[in-house]
Parts: C-alpha cells; structure tokens; sequence
C-alpha cells in the first residue's frame, strides 16, 4: 500500500483516495463543507484547503487532490490557517447574522467552523445580497441568503435520489439553487437535502419554530413505516415526539431515510385516537379504559373460543404481539393472524421468502428481476441501492408488474401471473442476461401475495427461482 505523511506522521491508504481521506486516516480533521463521502466531489467551498509537498507553493483543496506516494501534507502550517480564514470571511460575507432564529442554529456547520476556523471580526461594511425565496414543496423550508452554494442538495437529488429536480443558475455572486420553473420536489427522499445542507437555507418546513436542538432527549430507535427498518434517531421534549432523524447503518439505510418515515411523526399528535371507543346502538360512542375492557371481556365471555379472531397490525411491536398471543392461547382461540391483507406468505420454509442476500448485498447482484413492486414508494432508501449500482453499470434490473418510473431504466417484462409463469420460455435479452447472471437476485412486493391468487404467484416464483438458479 503507498505511504504519505500527514504533519510528520507516516500513514498507508488505498490508492485512489484524496487527501482529504488520508489526513482523516492519521487523525486530522479537515474543515469542509460540499465535501460529502456519499457524493460526488464538487470542490466548491474550498474549506478543505491544505499544503501538499510535492507541489505548487500554495494551499490546495484536499477533497478533490489524489493521495500520492511519498506526499507530505500539512493541515496546521500557517499558510493553511491564514487560507481557511480568508475562506470563511468570504463565506460570510453575504451571510445574514440570523442564527437566533434561524432552525439550524445550535447543529450548523457554518456556525461550528466559523468558531473553530474563522476570524474574530469582520472587515465587510458593505450591503449583503439577498436572495429571493423558493418554493421547494411542503417538506423543504427555504432562506436561501443563507445559501453558500455547496451544491449538496442539488448532487444529492441528482445522484442519489435520482430526480434532478433542483439546479444551480446564474454566474459569480448572482449564483442560486433553485427548483426547476420553480416547481416542487417531487422525490420521496426530499427531506434528506435538509440533512445535507451545512447552514440554514434549507430546512425541515413541518418543525420549522418548534424547537431548538439542545433541548431535545434523542432516543435511537427502529423506523417500521417500511419493510426495511432503518435506523433512526427520536428526538422528544417532555412527552412530545418533534422530529425523527436517519441514524447511519450501513447494511440497511447507510445515512438516508425516506419522507414517509421521517414525517409520519406527525400522526403521533395531529387527528391520534387519544380514548377507546365503544360501539353501542350503530354508533361509536367515548368510553373510559376500564368501561372497554368491560365491553371486551364479557364479549369474550360470551362467544366460544372457535369464533373469536385476533389479528395483529402492521405497525405492533413485537413485545405486544408475544403478550397478545400468550393471552388469546390461554383462551384457547386458534384463528390467530398477523397478515392482515391476506398475503399467501407465512407458511413452508422461512428462507423461501425472506430477503436472503441482505440489504447491502443486493448491491452484488449483477441482474435484478423486480416482481409486483414499486421500490422507489415501498422502500425509497433501499430503492438507492439499485439505482446505485444501475448507474455503475454493475447491475441489469427487470420490472414484472406495474409500469412505473423507478429513477432508472429497466426491462419491461410484462403484468400478472401470466408474464411470470412464461419468463422462462421468453426469449428476451433480459431473460438471457438473468440465466447467465452470476449473481441473480428476485425482489418481490407485498402485493403480489395479497391477491387471490398469491398462492400461485408463490409457487411460480419458486418455479423461476429454481430455473434460473437463484
């Protein structure tokens, strides 16, 4: 592995990282603020600026320069610490001293390095520009003369969310981030651009005004509005849930989180049931706790054990789930269910149906074959990875199903059990590229089983799985 030097100390990296990654490896912390390790390199800001020998006798930005054997880079000189000064006042020199009511205020970059690499005063007397504010949609709330144009949202929703709906126009100090014709976003990953953005220009519209960070109790918990559990953060003053942030977890949502998961937040205090709800004459009439369990137990009292049904939401935690199953047991009720749309799984071997290659390992597939899914509404974040490795060229992806944009292109094979059950006598390139697959992988939607006749859909799929050796 090559070597370079970070202020004195030797380290080894793997070719192809930058700078900036070496001096993280010997322990550096290097200011920036369009550098993002999930996004392209953009080297806007020039936060990052360090001295390299060999080289030019000035100070260079370290996310965009290849690490090379035998460098010497130098993160402390004062060459370095007299740039990244200059930087910062012209970061600030359009910026409004807003931070007392501004949303990003106690967890902003620009306020943290301002701190730990600017200067203490300002030499700029002159009229800041003002920008004009944009309409992003209900989820993104926007001051954009706080914009430093890192141009984070706009490789973000063209990178990663597929969707190039906002952009960059105009030319040196006129430049803005904008939306297309002014439209609204439209991604189900919009919310994630608020994470991204280093200052306050963009953030969360629902919360906007409704708390400051320091006076929040953070929680990490598991998100269950999808099927892939992302990790994420509940952040909670007194007994009020304010807002939900993506935890990092590699394997099943890396740093992003879906609108749906992040904004159903609000359902815990906005149109909630806050009483039980008791069902006399026709008509659902308030009841306390104690008069509804009444109602329950002599209900149960009174109907045999055959005709009492239990069913299990989507939304149950597990520990509800075990109590209420150990309970009705007891009863001896046996009609006990969790698949409340009626879906044909549940039943045979549990590696028949469950994601067997892992979230993150689906990124090893060379050809997908989609069946009765949306990934891009039914599980966004994971709806990345695809696209991730479509758009490395690594990764041929099929759709059998409802014809929809999934922010990638795709082999068209048809709807209904029909184009299922003939995929192996097609004659497709699709169909010839997945039996020669290496690494073929089937992601199946919910859906396909919730219909009559999701049995066979089941067994079809089995057939395909076995023909084509997956």
């Amino acid at each position: 592995m090559p070597k370079a030097k970070v202020n004195g100390v030797e380290v080894e990296f793997e070719p192809g990282m930058t700078v900036l990654q070496v001096a993280e490896i010997a322990g550096e912390e290097i200011p920036r603020f369009c550098y993002h390790e999930r996004l392209s390199i953009a080297g806007n800001c020039r936060m990052c600026l360090v001295e390299v020998k060999p080289g030019p006798p000035k100070p260079q930005a370290s996310c965009a320069l290849p690490a090379a054997e035998g460098q010497e880079i130098f993160t402390r000189t004062p060459m370095v610490k007299k740039a990244r000064e200059g930087v910062m006042e012209f970061l600030l020199i359009n910026h409004p001293l807003d931070c007392p009511i501004c949303d990003q205020g106690g967890e902003c970059d620009l306020q943290d390095q301002a701190m730990g690499y600017g200067r203490d005063d300002s030499r700029y007397g002159e009229n800041k520009r003002a920008v004009e504010e944009k309409e992003m949609g209900p989820l993104i709330k926007t001051v954009m003369t706080r914009c430093i144009q890192c141009t984070r949202c706009v490789r973000f929703i063209t990178e990663v969310a597929g969707v190039p709906e906002i952009g960059l126009i105009s030319r040196g100090e006129d430049v803005e981030i904008t939306t297309y014709l002014g439209a609204a976003v439209t991604s189900e990953l919009s919310g994630n651009v608020n994470d991204l953005c280093p200052v306050g220009a963009l953030t969360h519209r629902p919360w906007a005004f409704n708390y400051r960070p320091w006076e929040l109790k953070k929680t990490q918990s598991i998100d269950v509005m999808d099927a892939l559990g992302s990790a994420i953060r509940v952040d909670s003053r007194g007994s009020a849930v304010l807002r939900v942030l993506p935890r990092v977890n590699e394997d099943i949502n890396e740093e992003w989180l879906s609108d749906k998961s992040r904004y159903a937040v609000d359902g815990l205090g906005r149109q909630r049931l806050d009483r039980p709800y008791v069902r006399t004459g026709g008509k659902l009439s308030p009841a306390t706790w104690p008069e509804a369990f009444a109602a329950i137990a002599g209900k149960l009292a009174s109907t045999s054990p055959e005709k009492v049904g239990v069913i299990a939401g989507d939304l149950q935690d597990a520990e509800s789930m075990k109590a209420a199953l150990d309970l009705f047991t007891s009863l001896g009720v046996k009609n006990l269910d969790c698949r409340q749309d009626g879906s044909a799984l549940g039943t045979g071997p549990r590696e028949s149906w469950l994601f067997n290659s892992t979230l993150a390992g689906v990124e090893n597939a060379d050809v997908v074959l989609i069946v009765g899914a949306n990934p891009r509404t039914e599980a966004a974040v994971f709806n990345t990875r695809l696209r991730k490795q479509w758009v490395a060229g690594k990764t041929r992806i099929g759709l059998i199903g409802q014809q929809v944009d999934l922010t990638y292109s795709y082999d068209y094979l048809g709807a209904g059990a029909s184009s299922l059950s003939g995929l192996a006598k097609s004659k497709s390139d699709f169909v010839a590229a997945f039996k020669a697959a290496e690494r073929p992988a089937i992601i199946v939607g919910a859906g396909a089983f919730a219909r009559e006749d999701g049995a066979a859909v089941l067994k079809a799929l089995a057939g395909v799985a076995k023909t084509f050796n997956v």
